[in-house]
């Protein structure tokens, strides 16, 4: 089972974990927000004396790669890439999608045939979200989304979906379906990365350390049409 150190700060909680398969051995989160730049140098120096400490030999650092906040992304991508040229280690970028789902799935998202919408908030009725099933397999991929009564119906018609983070809550009354469930409190966090992490890991799906560089909310807008399916 590979070692991760991974990084999350696309939204606002700045997290960090050593992970070793499934297991999360090393934790720390500050939910207050705008404290990034302050917090990641020490949580970032407490995991590596932890895995140091403990012999644990690094394989890789995973970083949660957006879309996400701009500011936040920058930080947490560039304190990874800085390790991996310090440690000679791989670099494994993980949609915040999937992170949000991963910690979905840990608070009770799992039912068979169900599909999972994580949505990071935009302004107004404006959310950017993907769908999933319950093995993180790709239903439909992260879109820019303007949320209206029709926008996600062709896949509740066909079942329940889970809808979770930070821009879900302000869309359940408008979409107002029977099969339509909102999970509160859905925050990505370096803790549930690491399975997905580890398979990424394990297909070879790592990135090059020096031109890697994050989805940010900003590059999603200019590049990406507004959709209502």
């Amino acid at each position: 089972m590979p070692s991760l150190l991974c990084i999350d700060t696309a939204t606002d909680v700045c997290s960090v974990a050593v992970s070793e398969g499934d297991a999360t051995l090393f934790n720390r989160e500050d939910h207050a927000g705008s404290n990034h730049a302050e917090r990641i140098g020490t949580f970032v120096d407490e995991a590596l004396s932890y895995a140091d400490g403990h012999g644990i030999s690094l394989d890789a650092v995973a970083v949660s790669g957006g879309p996400g906040s701009y500011t936040g992304l920058r930080i947490g991508v560039s304190m990874a890439k800085g390790i991996c040229y310090g440690r000679s280690l791989k670099l494994i970028a993980v949609p915040t999608t999937e992170v949000l789902c991963a910690v979905a799935l840990a608070a009770g998202a799992d039912e068979e045939g169900a599909l999972l919408c994580p949505m990071i908030d935009a302004r107004r009725m404006e959310v950017y979200a993907a769908l999933y099933d319950r093995r993180l397999t790709v239903v439909r991929p992260i879109s820019a989304d303007i949320v209206d009564g029709d926008t996600y119906r062709s896949f509740l018609d066909g079942g329940k979906v889970y809808f979770f983070g930070s821009g879900a809550a302000k869309c359940m009354d408008i979409i107002a379906h029977r099969n339509a469930t909102l999970i509160g409190g859905i925050q990505p966090l370096a803790a549930s990365m690491g399975s997905i992490a580890a398979r990424r890991l394990a297909e070879g799906r790592t990135e090059d350390v020096a031109y890697y560089e994050p989805f940010y909310l900003k590059d999603f807008v200019a590049k990406m049409p507004k959709n209502k399916i």
